[in-house]
């Protein structure tokens, strides 16, 4: 493969994230001159100025991870305004999932719509095999691992969610391994509502593979993030969903995942019910895949080839319902 041009748009975050989209949709503008496809990842002010940034440039749009909805546009906020809008205008859309597929077509979007499975599933499938051996034990403790950014959960969110982690590690069998975001206005506020807490470890960001290896090796994880419901059903290990929705509700249809909100009785009631009930437990930790096989890159590369050559049948390896792979086990 041929080394590919990188350009440097100049846009660092801003405070605002529509005021960031419209910077990065205009310096992208710029650029697209020649450009076939623009494809765009996700719902990030990045990826929504990336989109907006070709419709200016009258470049079509590919959208990976299209369709994703938890039909509340505060939240998250503002990712669902930010999806929807890319969706809009997207000329080929890539939903990983079946019901993904059918958000799309209740919107009646004008683009082609393909389900594909997600590639962030493709990336973990792939290092299984690079993940070291991690014991769930820490000295006959279980580990909980905790991760928490989202934006609605910011101020009170984050000090209900802190007071329950205090509160859970008061058990005497439970370490809490809090890895702490790079957005410092997020890492700085669980510092201070738990640094100093026995039995909660902080932990400062770390590599994709490290946080897999983290995954593997937890009983149960609490956390906000979308990637980890995804890699945390895959890898077959209980999660609960530190949000009032989710756009990814195929993980609780698996039984992989419980969506517990930040109410701290409630998210400690159902912690205490997975550690104290093996049966509970084990019923969640099964491998399942119900966000992809590990193909996805593979049905989008050759859907995206098909469309250059403007021929929009449905690529050969292209699979409406996605069967679980044959993956190694982590260990």
């Amino acid at each position: 493969m041929p080394d590919l041009p990188v350009v440097a748009l100049g846009c660092a975050g801003q405070i605002d994230p529509h005021v960031h989209a419209g910077k990065v949709a205009r310096s992208a503008a710029t650029v697209l001159e020649g450009v076939e496809l623009v494809v765009v990842q996700g719902d990030t002010s990045s990826a929504l100025g990336g989109a907006l940034g070709a419709q200016l440039a009258g470049v079509p749009v590919a959208h990976v991870e299209a369709g994703l909805r938890s039909h509340d546009r505060r939240n998250p906020w503002p990712e669902e305004d930010f999806r929807i809008a890319i969706d809009a205008a997207a000329d080929l859309l890539f939903a990983p999932t079946a019901l993904s597929a059918a958000n799309l077509r209740r919107e009646i979007v004008s683009g082609l719509v393909r389900v594909t499975g997600n590639t962030g599933i493709d990336a973990l499938i792939e290092r299984i095999p690079m993940l070291r051996s991690t014991s769930r034990r820490s000295g006959g403790k279980r580990r909980l691992l905790v991760t928490c950014h989202r934006r609605e959960s910011w101020g009170k969110g984050m000090e209900a969610i802190a007071t329950c982690l205090k509160s859970i590690s008061r058990r005497p069998d439970v370490v809490i391994s809090l890895v702490l975001h790079p957005n410092p206005r997020v890492a700085d506020d669980m510092r201070r509502l738990t640094d100093g807490t026995p039995n909660i470890e902080l932990s400062v960001p770390c590599s994709h593979i490290e946080m897999l290896e983290r995954i593997s090796g937890s009983d149960l994880i609490l956390s906000d993030s979308g990637g980890m419901q995804e890699e945390a059903s895959t890898l077959g290990v209980p999660l609960l969903i530190l949000r009032d929705r989710t756009e990814r509700p195929e993980g609780i249809a698996s039984g992989n995942m419980i969506l517990v909100g930040r109410n701290p009785s409630f998210i400690e009631s159902t912690v205490n019910r997975l550690l104290d009930d093996q049966g509970v437990s084990d019923a969640m930790r099964r491998p399942s895949f119900p966000y992809g096989d590990g193909r996805a890159s593979q049905r989008i590369a050759a859907e995206i080839e098909n469309w250059l050559r403007r021929d929009v049948r449905p690529a050969e390896l292209r699979s409406p319902s996605l069967q679980s792979p044959k993956v190694p086990v982590a260990p």
